[in-house]
């Protein structure tokens, strides 16, 4: 690892090890809800935040914070690893990146999604500093996809519906809670054929639910899946990489999209841009500054 990026997970420690000791206070879902099945935040309702306390989620979140500290930002992107890669460090997104910054520089656009959170966990980050005191004027919401799976229930699908609607919504209250100023755009679920075409069903009814949260005013919802996927819910060709992830045409239609909205909502981007630098996954950045071998 080189000395730069050791000094910076260096200084990232001190609050690493406070969340570590925040987290552990936190009661077990075992035990603040016995009567759920016990698989991390899938155990808890979708309302209710969740941490992650894998080490990994646990320095993302520093960097998080430091990033939402640093100010300048005036649109906010939250989301799981479908909004993250779009606007992450990673060498291995460095195409995302660059279609990021294509279309959004000049509107100060920051992201803060981190790959494999629940509707829960997005929730917990929220509730923990993350958007506090950040004031921006546009959040963009694209969550629920974890908590939806590849394939819908055996008994149904309708508690799925009613648990990520209901997460959603929380979200969208604690936004307004913390940000009172901002215009909220939430994203439909975006299709995933990745375990078959049979969940697009439930996230065409999760959806339905959603749009029913937006006034037009202060919460406008956006949906792109008819660009994304036919009628039947199967993918375009080329608009992910893994029939659930976004491709760079994928994120091209979503960012065609928002432009519009941004527009509308700000004014055409300036000449300079005063958001933070992107972040990425810790461990990622770890992988990259080691030597490698003649089979990597």
């Amino acid at each position: 690892m080189n000395r730069t990026l050791s000094l910076a997970l260096l200084s990232l420690l001190p609050i690493v090890n406070a969340l570590a000791q925040q987290t552990s206070k936190a009661p077990s879902a075992a035990t603040a809800f016995p009567n759920r099945p016990q698989h991390g935040s899938a155990s808890v309702p979708a309302d209710q935040s969740f941490p992650r306390t894998d080490q990994n989620s646990r320095i993302a979140h520093a960097q998080l914070l430091e990033k939402a500290r640093k100010g300048g930002i005036d649109i906010y992107f939250e989301g799981d690893s479908i909004t993250r890669r779009w606007g992450s460090s990673d060498r291995q997104y460095k195409d995302f990146l660059a279609n990021w910054n294509r279309n959004f520089f000049g509107w100060n656009a920051a992201n803060f999604g981190w790959g494999g959170d629940t509707v829960q966990n997005i929730l917990w980050r929220l509730r923990n500093g993350e958007l506090d005191d950040v004031n921006p004027k546009v959040i963009v919401l694209l969550a629920g996809a974890n908590n939806v799976g590849r394939t819908p229930p055996a008994g149904g699908d309708e508690v799925k519906i009613e648990e990520v609607t209901k997460g959603i919504k929380a979200t969208l209250d604690l936004m307004q809670q913390k940000a009172p100023a901002a215009t909220i755009v939430l994203m439909g679920l975006t299709p995933r054929n990745d375990g078959g075409t049979a969940i697009v069903s439930t996230i065409n009814k999760i959806n339905d639910r959603l749009a029913r949260l937006a006034d037009g005013k202060k919460i406008r919802y956006l949906n792109i899946n008819n660009r994304l996927a036919d009628d039947e819910g199967k993918l375009f060709e080329g608009v992910t990489v893994d029939r659930l992830h976004l491709s760079v045409k994928g994120y091209q239609i979503w960012a065609d999209a928002l432009r519009p909205v941004f527009t509308e909502l700000l004014g055409p981007p300036a000449r300079t841009d005063h958001a933070p630098p992107p972040t990425g996954d810790p461990s990622a950045h770890a992988k990259s500054a080691e030597p490698r071998s003649a089979g990597r």
